[in-house]
């Protein structure tokens, strides 16, 4: 199964962890630019904009904030403006106290369609997932012209129900065929469609219809059809990779991947078409680069093998494959594997030991922790689940990539229930400590979660940002890492843990 990395969303999701709420703090105004800010509010109670300069000038929505907006609510009880504005900022700031005064914005005008955006943002935090689709169908209905209220009530569907989610998605396109919404639409149509014939027509009707050239979704969608393309179609490969490469206002570094991309295609033909000649083919190949091209990377292992076996060099095809299989296993490199073992004599057994011996040579053993879990309020160490395999996972409620990791994590967990696995959430935001609880309860997730202790020595369990994934084995030590699981590679998650489990009875 080809793997696709969900980069553009992983680096939104960085920048904005390192600008949020628990990083840098608004810094107030001078009092007498807070006072002019508020005699703007007073004069005009009903402004949305001078609500938020002056909430801005104050510093953010501050316990003095706070108190102030309480106090206007009641003198003004008829204004879906004034718990909107605060309500608006608190979830920006993703604070769970943001519901209580956008319930009452709503309450207050329910055809306020960005409070009910706001508040499906919020209900995603606490778990509430068919409260966060209803809130944006009332937003959707509140604003019909609004691309971006249809864009996210769109993508609620796309795993509860993928056939609406097509259908909404290229409705969407049609309604709003110059905004950068509709692009978006279909980036994420072929990327999360399990069809893949789906794939490759929504991805070229995203580069056809919605051109890199003018749409920055459509620019980053380009690298997931070019691996799509690949090897099937080595030529159109080549062709996007030349018009990436030249295309206008790219930044350096992104003409320099695409200039890789088209060495690597250009190479990958060549190489394909002497397979007669096998060490000519390999000299072609020397060096390549595939990056973060996961689905390239494999396929340009699985021909290098094909080679040295085409050679005489069994041998090599084999512990090739194997170095790749023990860091990122596949059933496709796994099939190859079990092809040139018999040629060398080699069952499975053996195959299992060779793969488990490379393994044995990477791993660390993990920097211990002790953390507060959240229901039981015990003290929860990592020794203390020896003898099993972890799935470790740093998240905190407000992270959408999280959010949208942890059904595939639960996919794959489900095929192992009964067995030594453990599933543990470490929550890395900790003033986001209250969505915690609710929000396991509400989203049925398994995972453990425990409380981040902010001064601890994460050693080798670092987390950069969020979603970071561990796999630690039943000694304790790091096996896999730097993996991001969804609907495409969910078969990957499945053997790193079968290969873990297989240690033990091996």
């Amino acid at each position: 199964m080809k793997k696709y990395i969900i980069a553009l969303a992983y680096c939104i999701f960085l920048l904005a962890f390192n600008t949020m709420g628990q990083g840098r703090k608004p810094v107030p105004a001078s009092p007498e630019e807070i006072g002019k800010a508020k005699a703007a509010v007073l004069k005009q109670p009903e402004d949305a904009e001078a609500h938020k300069a002056y909430i801005k000038a104050a510093g953010g929505a501050t316990p003095e904030v706070l108190k102030q907006y309480d106090a206007w609510i009641k003198q003004y009880p008829k204004s879906a403006i004034i718990p909107a504005a605060i309500g608006e900022r608190l979830a920006n700031q993703e604070d769970p106290k943001a519901k209580t005064y956008l319930l009452e914005a709503v309450k207050r005008n329910p055809k306020l369609a960005s409070a009910w955006g706001n508040l499906s943002s919020d209900a995603e935090r606490w778990g509430e997932f068919d409260k966060a689709t209803e809130y944006l169908a009332k937003a959707t209905a509140a604003a019909p012209d609004d691309p971006n209220y249809a864009f996210y009530y769109t993508m609620k569907f796309d795993d509860s129900d993928p056939a609406k989610y097509e259908a909404l998605s290229l409705e969407l396109t049609k309604r709003f065929p110059e905004s950068p919404r509709a692009a978006q639409a279909l980036y994420w149509l072929a990327f999360r469609l399990k069809d893949p014939a789906k794939k490759m027509k929504y991805a070229e009707m995203m580069s056809n219809e919605f051109p890199p050239e003018k749409y920055d979704w459509s620019k980053y969608g380009m690298d997931y059809y070019y691996e799509l393309l690949f090897p099937t179609d080595i030529d159109k490969a080549l062709q996007i990779a030349e018009r990436m490469k030249t295309l206008p206002n790219t930044e350096e570094t992104r003409q320099e991947e695409w200039t890789r991309r088209q060495l690597v295609a250009q190479k990958f033909k060549e190489a394909k078409a002497l397979q007669a000649e096998p060490d000519k083919a390999l000299a072609l190949l020397v060096g390549l680069n595939t990056r973060r091209d996961a689905a390239v990377a494999e396929e340009l292992a699985l021909l290098k093998a094909s080679l040295e076996a085409s050679a005489g060099r069994t041998q090599q095809a084999y512990d090739s494959l194997l170095k790749f299989q023990s860091a990122k296993p596949s059933d496709e490199i796994g099939k190859a594997i079990g092809i040139y073992a018999a040629k060398l004599g080699k069952n499975e057994a053996a195959i299992q030991r060779d793969l488990s011996a490379l393994r044995e040579q990477k791993a660390k053993q993990a920097t211990p922790f002790t953390l507060d879990a959240y229901f039981t309020k015990n003290k929860i160490s990592l020794s203390d689940y020896k003898g099993k395999v972890i799935l470790l996972t740093y998240w905190f409620p407000g992270c959408g990539p999280c959010r949208g990791e942890f059904p595939h994590f639960e996919n794959v967990l489900k095929k192992f229930r009964g067995k030594d696995v453990v599933y543990l959430g470490i929550n890395i935001v900790r003033d986001q400590d209250p969505y915690v609880i609710p929000f396991l309860k509400s989203s049925g997730y398994t995972f453990t979660p425990l409380a981040e202790d902010e001064k601890r020595d994460k050693g080798n369990l670092p987390s950069p940002g969020a979603p970071t994934n561990y796999l630690i084995d039943q000694d304790g030590r790091i096996i896999y890492s730097n993996f991001m699981i969804h609907g495409d590679n969910e078969r990957m998650l499945e053997l790193m843990i079968e290969s873990m489990l297989q240690k033990k009875t091996s």
